[in-house]
């Protein structure tokens, strides 16, 4: 779900508020594998580096994670 999410921010140049809330809603289940962090990561540096913008008005983004986990 997590690079599903990635791949689609980095296609359309966007990550929607729908989006951020469900990147939020999966990191909370802690159901996660090593590659989606990564994705994650690309993600987070993308946004930071002005590459993908953010619909969402916060200045709050996420969190990481620490560790790897899975269901």
């Amino acid at each position: 779900m997590i690079r599903t999410i990635v791949e689609s921010a980095f296609q359309t140049g966007c990550l929607s508020v729908e989006s951020e809330g469900l990147l939020h809603q999966v990191l909370a289940t802690k159901c996660y594998q090593s590659d989606d962090l990564l994705a994650l990561a690309a993600l987070y540096d993308a946004v930071r580096a002005g590459q993908i913008k953010r619909e969402a008005s916060s200045k709050l983004f996420m969190e990481f994670p620490l560790g790897n986990k899975s269901c």
